[in-house]
């Protein structure tokens, strides 16, 4: 990948962003920080809602983030929680890490940093659905 990967400096921004969580509800703040392929450096920030279920994780914030600040790829992720213990992202965050920033994507998790490849094995990607398209076109074609 060529990218040197600062850990302490994207645990420090995720941490940062402890401060900025809306989790009125919960009681559970939680930061995280991505380094982009350009050398970026993107975070996010969970937001609860009332009614609970539509609440953003901090991921989701990031990849906004992400999107808004010009695309790119994500390179490197830290995720935490109070006192800056590194969380693993939840299901759906995984997918989205996985979107933006493919098998190769590093995390900071609570077992160490582990590739997105061995944190989302067998995942469901773009190619999935360039590949089911294809078929479809294949059996229709026959």
């Amino acid at each position: 990948m060529g990218h040197e990967v600062d850990w302490d400096r994207l645990r420090d921004e995720a941490i940062a962003m402890l401060d900025r969580a809306f989790a009125p509800y919960s009681d559970f703040p939680v930061g995280v920080a991505g380094l982009v392929d350009d050398g970026r450096i993107v975070s996010g920030c969970n937001v609860e809602n009332a009614s609970y279920g539509i609440g953003l994780c901090a991921e989701c914030g990031m990849v906004s983030q992400l999107a808004a600040s010009g695309g790119g790829r994500l390179v490197a992720v830290a995720c935490v929680g109070r006192h800056g213990i590194p969380l693993m992202p939840c299901g759906r965050c995984r997918q989205l890490l996985w979107e933006h920033g493919g098998a190769t994507c590093l995390l900071l998790t609570p077992e160490g940093v582990l590739p997105m490849s061995d944190v989302l094995p067998q995942a469901f990607g773009p190619e999935d659905l360039a590949t089911a398209a294809e078929a479809a076109r294949h059996e229709e074609s026959s």
